[in-house]
Order: C-alpha cells, then sequence, then structure tokens
C-alpha cells in the first residue's frame, strides 16, 4: 500500500478560509461531509502519511478517491451547510443515528378556534404548542387526563366540535365530562381560550400560582361551609400534585435547558437529552449513535447539537444547552442556536450542584442506553447466526465458531496477576464454564497469557473421566450426582484481548500445547482492531458487522470477570492480613475497613486514631499499628 494518496491536493491549492470539505469515491458518492474553520489546517490531518491515521480514518481516505472543498463567509455558515448536506447525503463515514422512532408529545392546537390537546407523534401541526417528549404514549394519556381535571379544555376531534356547534348539541365526550370546549355548551370561545392559556402556562412551567389560587379558593369555600365547592378545588388540587409530582423538580423554578448526557466507547454512542423546563423534566429522548471514523467527544457533542436542533422549532430551543464537553466551535454553534431561536441561547458545562448531578444522572442513563444496545443483538437469534458466519468468513475458518473462548489479564501496576476464561456457546454466555487463573510469577502481559493458555490448553488431552455407575440406595433409589463441567471440551476459536504481542504469546501457547490447529484472534481494545496470527496488518470489520459486537462482548465479559476475580482475591488477602492480628475477630476487621476504607489508609493511621473505633482500645490499635507497618 502506498504511503501517500494519489488524490491529495498539491501544495498550497487548498485553502485557508473556513468552509465544508466532501470525499468521494469513484462513483461520485460522498463518504464523509465535515466543516472546517481551517480547510487546510484540517485536510491535512487526513492526508497525514497512511501509517499515522486511524485504522477506520485510513479506510475512509483509501475507500474515497477525490476530496472537494466549498468555501464560505463564515464558520457559522461553514455549520449550516455541514448540516444540509449531511442531512441531504446520509454519508455513510458521518455519525449515523440508530433511533430514529419518534417519540410521543402532548400538542395543544392553539391555531384552532377552540384549541384542543391531543397526543401525536406529529411535529408540524401549524400553530400547535408541543410538550415533551414522552417515553411513552400511556405516559402522555396520563397527563391530559389529569390536566382536564384542572383545566377543561376541548379533546374532542375536530368533526365532533363542528357538528355539535352547528346542531347546539354537546359533543359525545362533553356529555360524559371528558371535553369541556365551546361544543361541551358550557363555555363560550372566549371562556375557553383563557382556560386553554392557563393550561399552557401551567405545563410551560408549573406555575405555582395554580396552587395557590386553588388552596385560597378550597379554603374560602371551607370557611363558608360551601363543602361540596371545597371538595372540587382539593380534586384539582390532587390533579395538580400528582402531575408535579411525576416530574421531580430538578433546578430552580425558572429554569429552561436541555441537558446531553453522552456515553460511549469507540463504535458507538448512547444520548439521553433531558428537557428541563421549569426546574422539571418535561421530557426524555433517546438517541443511539453509530461512528465510522475517529471522532473526539467535542465533535461528537457538536454532531449531536446539529441533529438535535437542525430542524427545531424556535420554542423548542431553550436559553441553556449543557452538555459534557464543549465542542471546538461552541461560540459558532450558540450564534447558530441564537440565528434560529431568536434570542440568546448559552451553552456550557455542568461544573457542580444541580447541574452537575442531573448531568451525572443523564450519563449512568446514556451507559445503560449503551450497554442494552451492545447486548439486545446477543438476545437475538438471527443477529447471533449472522454474528458466527461473519466470523467464519473474516477469519477464513472451514466452520462457524460455536464456541468460543477469551481470555483477559488484570493486575495492580504488575502485582496481584490474575487472568480470566469466559465462554461463548452459539452466541451466548455459558457463565457455568467460566474459570478465573492466578498467576504468581510472570514477567508481563504476554507471558501471563502463555501462561494461562498452556495450563488450559493442557486439559485438552486429559482422558475424559468415565461416568460414575449409580448405585441404587437402600430404599432402591438410583441416585446420580452431576459431575462439573470440565476443560474438556473443544473451543473452535480462542480470543485474547489485546492486540499483536498477545496474539504472538497466545500462538506459541496453542504450538507449544500440540493444537496449532484451534483458531486464534486479538481484539485491541483502543481502536477495535482484529488482529490474526502472522499478519502485519489488522482486521477492520464494519462497525455495523455482527461479528464485531460478538467480539465486543466477549472481550467486556472477560476484563468483568478478570476485575471480579481480582476485587475478591484482595478483599481475601486484607481480611486475611488483619485476621493475623491477635485479639482482631472478623466483625472488628469489617468495622476497621468501612472506617478507613482500605488498609492503605488503615496503615497511614496513627494508633489514636485507630483506637477512635468503638471496641478497639489502645492495646489493640497498637497491635494492628505495628503489625502492618511491618507487612
Amino acid at each position: 500500500m502506498a504511503d501517500q494518496l494519489p488524490y491529495k491536493p498539491k501544495q498550497g491549492e487548498i485553502p485557508t478560509d473556513p468552509g465544508v470539505y466532501r470525499f468521494r469515491d469513484r462513483d461520485g458518492r460522498i463518504l464523509y461531509v465535515g466543516k472546517a474553520k481551517n480547510l487546510r489546517a484540517r485536510l491535512s490531518n487526513y492526508f497525514a502519511p497512511l501509517r499515522t491515521l486511524h485504522e477506520r480514518t485510513r479506510r475512509m481516505v483509501t475507500t474515497a478517491a477525490s476530496v472537494e472543498w466549498t468555501v464560505v463567509g463564515s464558520d457559522v455558515e461553514a455549520l449550516q451547510l455541514e448540516y444540509m448536506w449531511i442531512q441531504e447525503f446520509s454519508p455513510p463515514f458521518n455519525v449515523r443515528y440508530k433511533d430514529d422512532k419518534s417519540y410521543p408529545f402532548m400538542a395543544i392546537t392553539l391555531a384552532d378556534e377552540a384549541p384542543r390537546v391531543i397526543v401525536t407523534r406529529n411535529r408540524r401541526i401549524p400553530g400547535a404548542k408541543y410538550f415533551g417528549p414522552y417515553p411513552k404514549v400511556w405516559a402522555v394519556h396520563d397527563t391530559i387526563d389529569l390536566m382536564i381535571k384542572v383545566f377543561p379544555i376541548r379533546t374532542c376531534s375536530d368533526a365532533s366540535y363542528k357538528r355539535a356547534m352547528q346542531t347546539g348539541r354537546p359533543c359525545f365526550p362533553g356529555q360524559i365530562g371528558r371535553c369541556g370546549g365551546p361544543c361541551s355548551m358550557k363555555v363560550t370561545i372566549e371562556e375557553h381560550r383563557a382556560i386553554v392559556d392557563d393550561f399552557v402556562a401551567f405545563m410551560s412551567g408549573g406555575d405555582e400560582r395554580f396552587s395557590r389560587e386553588l388552596t385560597k379558593r378550597m379554603r374560602e369555600a371551607s370557611a363558608a361551609m360551601d363543602y361540596e365547592s371545597a371538595a372540587v378545588y382539593r380534586d384539582k388540587l390532587q390533579s395538580i400534585d400528582a402531575v408535579l409530582s411525576r416530574s421531580a423538580l430538578v433546578l430552580s423554578d425558572d429554569a429552561e435547558a436541555d441537558l446531553f448526557g453522552i456515553a460511549e466507547d469507540e463504535l458507538s454512542a448512547a444520548v439521553q437529552h433531558f428537557v428541563v423546563r421549569g426546574g422539571r423534566v418535561r421530557g426524555v429522548r433517546a438517541t443511539t449513535v453509530d461512528k465510522e471514523i475517529d471522532i473526539a467527544g467535542p465533535e461528537l457533542v457538536d454532531q449531536v447539537l446539529q441533529r438535535a436542533y437542525g430542524n427545531a422549532a424556535p420554542a423548542d430551543i431553550p436559553r441553556t444547552v449543557i452538555v459534557p464537553q464543549l465542542p471546538d466551535d461552541a461560540e459558532e454553534l450558540e450564534q447558530w442556536l441564537r440565528e434560529k431561536r431568536g434570542k440568546a441561547v448559552s451553552l456550557s458545562v455542568a461544573q457542580r450542584g444541580q447541574k452537575a448531578d442531573l448531568m451525572r444522572t443523564a450519563t449512568i442513563n446514556a451507559q445503560q442506553a449503551l450497554m442494552l444496545h451492545k447486548t439486545r443483538r446477543t438476545s437475538d437469534y438471527v443477529a447471533r447466526t449472522q454474528a458466527l458466519t461473519d466470523l467464519q468468513e473474516a477469519l477464513g475458518l472451514s466452520e462457524a465458531p460455536l464456541r468460543i473462548e477469551c481470555y483477559d489479564i488484570s493486575h495492580l501496576s504488575g502485582t496481584n496477576v490474575v487472568a480470566s476464561m469466559v465462554v461463548f456457546e452459539d452466541g451466548l454466555p455459558r457463565k457455568d464454564q467460566y474459570r478465573s487463573f492466578s498467576i504468581a510469577e510472570t514477567t508481563d502481559d504476554t507471558d501471563s497469557m502463555h501462561q494461562v493458555l498452556m495450563r488450559r490448553l493442557a486439559y485438552l488431552d486429559r482422558p475424559e473421566e468415565p461416568e460414575p455407575e449409580p448405585e441404587p440406595t437402600a430404599d432402591g433409589e438410583v441416585v446420580t450426582t452431576r459431575r462439573r463441567a470440565r476443560f474438556a471440551y473443544r473451543p473452535q476459536l480462542l480470543v485474547v484481548d489485546g492486540g499483536q504481542p498477545q496474539v504472538v504469546a497466545a500462538q506459541r501457547a496453542l504450538e507449544d500445547a500440540g493444537h496449532p490447529e484451534i483458531a486464534l484472534v486479538g481484539i485491541a481494545k483502543r481502536l477495535e482492531e482484529v488482529w490474526l496470527p502472522g499478519d502485519d496488518y489488522p482486521v477492520i470489520l464494519p462497525r455495523t458487522s455482527e461479528a464485531l459486537y460478538l467480539l465486543q462482548r466477549l472481550r467486556d465479559e472477560a476484563h468483568r470477570f478478570a476485575i471480579t476475580h481480582q476485587r475478591k482475591r484482595r478483599r481475601r488477602d486484607i481480611t486475611t492480613v488483619l485476621a493475623e492480628v491477635p485479639g482482631l475477630g472478623d466483625a472488628r476487621i469489617k468495622a476497621l475497613l468501612r472506617h478507613f476504607g482500605s488498609v492503605s489508609a488503615l496503615r497511614d493511621a496513627t494508633p489514636d486514631q485507630i483506637a477512635e473505633l468503638p471496641g478497639i482500645g489502645p492495646k489493640l490499635a497498637a497491635s494492628v499499628h505495628t503489625h502492618l507497618a511491618t507487612r
């Protein structure tokens, strides 16, 4: 492979102005669209020596056959043009959004003569005021049911409203108390419009004046012994409290903000978009993102915001947008949002306080969504079958690897070295056959990998133990015992966590053990590269490949199991050290660890500090301090 691209522009051809660039393939299809404040500086990154590029970026530039650019007048114009072209051409190497489902909204049709409240997924109703999005349709209906008890506005269809107004007979929902519009013959159009305004005002900010006003009226009615009216006001207050309790107050009463929590790995990202109005979370939208080329966190935030607000109505853009980290063109994004909203918009990072707490909540939700996105495929039989077939083709295997074993090494700065083995059969984990290894002496990770595989592969050559004959008991019953699953099952594929060095060590172990026929592959976490024995370059599986998701799941599960085993050993070692102190039992050991948090902190404590714990006197504290100091 040549180290330079044949279509690389000549020196000085690329301008230094802001603009948008496009990579095209031989058929003219646009592969990637990007923007830059300085086109020459940005594009020079793509035309660096190929060996220095990220594997996925290298795949994009080698797939492309040409690059072109368009100069614009400002950075904001570049942002707008980039967004327009991404929407128009859907370039395969740009960030792609997997979750394109529409969410249910509550809409108030303010353009109607008598506005009504509806549940809809259509965001283009002329003159409508939207609230949400809501995660489920039933959540919108529940909120509407509570709200119309307090603000009885129209809920019937346009046909029912028109028929009622022509005939002078209430619409059917009005007859059963489910519609409060003019068609119910209880209010005029003007009175109904005032109620609609109150409905919108309450949903826009949870205005506390409604609660205060209803409380005042309830007390006045109760004082006048008008208990029926007092009960009506009481029921309305309960409905308001129920609506407010569904969205807890997370920021100040006047806060209007959108908050984005993001969790990502090398291939995917999950975004949790919290819509905060009146200090309360009024809507939540979840999105999953696929990443093709190397994209840093700030650039991902840029793309997420473009996606969120590209087609947004001015009323849907808040005063404040809170993100996990500021993109490089934060000022241009603020100006772009300001132009769309018609008012000032600030872009910020939550550092502390309530906003930081809410950001942590959004991030946790994003992490869970990302985990669900990665594991959902393994529960799908078709996806699992496709993953095994893809692995067979990508690795050149003679048959699909029905049994796969994955190995990972874990240590603490070179000490307390452990290894894990996880087993997947037919694309699903077999946790009863997971194994963990303790490694007493080793030089590095490759030596540890060699040792572990030699220990594991030795079991393949052991003769199978005969099944014990069941013996009848005195009552004539036959009792059988199930043997624990053994290492004797031969894997079709071994996966090691790591790159070329780990694969070389594993290949040496297979040859030393006399089993070179077992297929081997390594997966390097940083770039999600797949390494085969003897190859100088890794295999790059497509980001949408089921095989890549299966290898990721194996690697992550092996890492989790290794860390779990290491933590158990560490706790056991800590307990063993403290148990050697005379007079220190299990209860006192737990109390010490709970109070100091770790043996290191306990070792740094003075005898007086240790003696402060209930049940530990000066003499025992001195013994603990002396014992740890000599370890």
